[in-house]
């Protein structure tokens, strides 16, 4: 099969598409034909081995895991034996990287995946493209906003960063747990997309800052850290909570003191997501209700997954980006 390795960090350019044994199927595994993957801040922040610190377990001066791609979408080819819940043929989505057996990737043509790890039968409806969207973005928001955050029925949201990847699920998962009134803040060009999926007000970071608005949210769920910890604390109501969810910053260790100063702060959290079945679950029957719709900016090549990456890395993504085989 061919697949997109790296065997050095660096910019996207460092990737190669290569030759690569087919996953070797053992007992609980699932083997399937990807279809359809998608990209992650992650997977540039890996591929650069930025920030330093996080050398410390992938590989000081050279990457130990050399596979991209969390995320995907596809058709199970074959199953190893004990595996019940699946069977060839079958569409699945799923992926986010701790689940996938070692040594394969959402960015190649074949992936493997434990059957009782992060895997389910797609959400009627939804293409390849669409499913390979979901799980790493709409995790971060479902969780960055019910868990984190403690969104309750009523109360009032903000999202900073509301056309990116994880920013079109959580204005979408906002109004579908029940906020009284979403507001997404965007640059010009993706004012009419955030209100598109059901933004009640959207703010143009470029004409306004809303930290200094003198509005009040009771959930403030910041996926771009581009406003300090007291301006983000001048927004929340009194009971309001601030959850940060935006790509590190820093090349060595400014990740972690942005976390220990919101850590200081009383409802100020940073949060990583984490893989559940559960929850993925939960939001396929939000799609297959017609509640969220993963949005899709561009679609690229296995071949070119590098421009994939080089695009996302630039910031401006409205929705995410997606790489088919």
């Amino acid at each position: 099969m061919k697949a997109i390795r790296y065997h050095a960090y660096g910019p996207p350019e460092v990737l190669r598409l290569e030759a690569a044994d087919l996953p070797a199927v053992g007992p609980g595994d699932v083997l399937i034909r990807v279809r359809a993957a998608s990209v992650n801040p992650l997977d540039w922040h890996n591929l650069r081995g930025k920030p330093y610190f996080a050398r410390l377990t992938s590989g000081l001066t050279r990457p130990r895991l050399t596979a991209l791609g969390a995320d995907l979408a596809g058709v199970v080819e074959s199953v190893g034996p004990g595996v019940t819940a699946f069977a060839p043929g079958d569409e699945v989505y799923g992926g986010c990287g701790l689940d996938l057996v070692p040594g394969t990737t959402g960015l190649a043509e074949y992936a493997c995946l434990k059957q009782d790890g992060l895997v389910l039968k797609m959400p009627a409806g939804l293409t390849f493209e669409q499913a390979a969207a979901v799980p790493v973005a709409a995790l971060t928001a479902l969780q960055g906003l019910r868990d984190k955050g403690r969104l309750r029925r009523g109360q009032r949201v903000l999202v900073n960063g509301a056309a990116g990847g994880v920013g079109t699920f959580a204005v979408q998962l906002a109004k579908a747990l029940g906020a009284a009134e979403v507001t997404g803040v965007c640059g010009t060009g993706n004012v009419e997309l955030v209100r598109s999926i059901g933004a009640d007000h959207v703010i143009d970071y470029t004409e306004e800052d809303y930290t200094r608005a003198g509005r009040r949210y009771d959930v403030v769920l910041d996926l771009v850290a581009n406003h300090g910890v007291l301006a983000n604390r001048r927004v929340l109501t009194r009971t309001g909570v601030f959850v940060e969810a935006a790509p590190y910053k820093g090349q060595w260790i400014g990740p972690l003191l942005g976390v220990f100063k919101i850590m200081a702060m009383p409802r100020m959290t940073f949060f990583l997501s984490r893989n559940s079945r559960e929850d993925l679950a939960v939001i396929g029957k939000l799609i297959e209700s017609g509640e969220v719709t993963p949005v899709i900016d561009r679609t690229y090549s296995l071949d070119d997954a590098a421009e994939a990456i080089r695009y996302l890395e630039r910031g401006h993504a409205r929705g995410k980006v997606v790489v088919t085989p």
